[in-house]
Formats: C-alpha cells, structure tokens, sequence
C-alpha cells in the first residue's frame, strides 16, 4: 500500500497541528476537516495541507470529502462533556461513523486515536465511550478497512492543556489543594506521538494493531505540579487532598463555567496512566524525556 493523501479529523487540535506539519514535511497531500476555517489561519502555510469546512459527525459529508483519500486519521476526543451524551457521541459514535464513511467511499486506511487505558468496562465515561470507540473500528476492519489505534497516555508540548494549567494555576494560587495527588502519569511527548502516526500509515506491520504511547518515566501528579511550579518561579502551598476529599473537590468545580476537574476526571485518575512496557519498537522512536522539553515552554527566562 502506498499512501499519498490522507484526510485528517481533529487536525486543528493540539496533537493534530503538530501531525499536519509532520505530514506535510513528509510530502503527504493533506485535507484537514475543521468547524470553522477561518481560526486556522495558522495552518493555511503548510504545503500540500488543505482546510476545509466540513460537519464532520454527517456520514454523507464524509463520505464525499473521503473520496480519493489512501487514508484517515481520526484525532477528535473531549476531556470533559458541556452537555450529557457527549462522551457518547464524540468518542464512540463518531468512530461508527468515520469507519463507515471509509469503507463506503473505498478508503483503505484508518488511523484512530483512543486513550491509555480505555476499556468499555472502565471507571469512567471517558475511559468507556474511547473502549467503544476502539472496539468499533476494530471491528470495521473485519470488512477490509486497514485499522491501527493509538492509546496515548497525558500528552505534553508547549499547548499542552495539562502542564500549562498547573503552571498558570502554581503562578495565581498562593495555596494549591491537588485532588488525587497520587495518582500516577507517564506523560508522553506530542511530537513523538504525531511521528508514531507518521511512521504507521505505510507499515503492514502495525494494521490491526493497538499501541500503548507513554513517555520514559512515570511521575504521580504531585511531583509534575511540583516541577512546573518551580520551573514557573512559583512556591504554592500544595495541600494534598484524601481520596474523599478529592472527590468532593471535583463535584464542587463541575459546578464551574471552567471544568478544572470533574467527577469523571476523579474516576478515570482511579487507574494509573502508565504503560505496561516500553514505546512500540515498530515506530523507531527513543520516546521524549518530559525534563528535556518542558523547561522550553514553562521556564521563567
């Protein structure tokens, strides 16, 4: 199989800009399907990367911007629901409908992002809905369709939603309580994540495969807090909350125009965000070490 061009779903996305520009640097031919065009003026200089507008949860609407495309990366995931059912649509719904467009407009190759730990018995919505999303593409590949699925741990880069926070929260908080404080994490570095896509779309190897992504250590939350707090020049009080106390700090700021943490969150940090085994050698990738990039975007100058 020999891809040319591919059709990218969440492409204006933290992960996913930094996947467009490896794929245009890779000499990919590129749509990228978005909401609104005009905020991704940032993207319009990539070569060989188109933006279009598109509804990307309209099957028929896929399917006629998946015509003539070697292959689709699915990006599009939530952390926190604005209305009940969200999780539902966006990780488990929508998956249904991106494999079918595929198969009904010929497309041989899917890529999909999931999450460490997903698994449609989980603790959480959030860790269920991405299990159904998994289970169902994989399925579609008993039609023909060519899957890989990618469960990253926490993602960080300098957009990163996750360390960025702590760090503005370290900055503006003279007392910190840290819900969940030791709950563990093996973040993982975007850039190795978009080249894990990259080096997947031609490989045989990896159809039908699902692959753990973590980084080279895992940290619990308390220290990573801890470390962008110094890296920000900030010395918070950390007040390291219980098990219960958790809990009820996360049903309080759900309350919250801002979702910091909600109850799910406090659910899916109830199994560890680690790997079982080192990043996937199929990929050639010496995976990021998180001291070696994170002082880049977070270090006071």
């Amino acid at each position: 199989m020999i891809i040319r061009t591919v059709c990218v779903l969440g492409g204006t996305g933290f992960v996913g800009r930094h996947l467009l520009a490896k794929l245009s640097a890779a000499g990919y031919h590129v749509k990228a399907l978005t909401r609104d065009r005009e905020k991704t003026r940032h993207l319009w200089v990539l070569p060989e990367v188109d933006v279009v507008e598109a509804n990307v949860y309209d099957e028929a609407e896929l399917c006629r911007h998946f015509q003539g495309m070697d292959a689709v990366i699915n990006l599009i995931g939530i952390l926190h629901e604005r209305r009940k059912g969200d999780f539902t649509r966006t990780h488990a719904e929508l998956p249904v409908t991106v494999a079918k467009a595929c198969l009904e407009a010929g497309v041989p190759r899917l890529l999909h992002m999931s999450a460490l730990h997903a698994d449609e018995h989980g603790p959480s919505r959030y860790l269920r809905t991405k299990g159904e999303g998994e289970a169902s593409v994989l399925h579609a590949a008993d039609h023909g369709l060519k899957v890989t699925v990618f469960r990253p741990a926490v993602i960080f880069g300098p957009e990163d939603s996750f360390l960025n926070l702590f760090a503005r929260l370290a900055k503006l908080a003279p007392i910190m309580p840290l819900a969940c404080p030791h709950a563990r994490f093996q973040p993982v570095y975007v850039e190795d994540v978009a080249q894990a896509y990259v080096a997947s779309l031609d490989n045989p190897a990896t159809f039908g495969r699902r692959y753990d992504l973590c980084g080279p250590r895992a940290y619990t939350l308390v220290r990573l807090v801890r470390y962008v707090a110094r890296l920000r020049g900030a010395c918070p009080v950390i007040v390291e909350l219980g098990d219960r106390l958790s809990y009820w700090q996360a049903r309080l700021m759900e309350l919250s125009p801002v979702k910091l943490i909600t109850r799910d969150n406090y659910y899916s940090m109830q199994v560890d965000s680690v790997c079982a085994g080192s990043f996937p050698a199929v990929f050639g990738i010496r995976p990021t070490a998180l001291e070696a990039v994170v002082p880049s975007y977070l270090a006071v100058e």
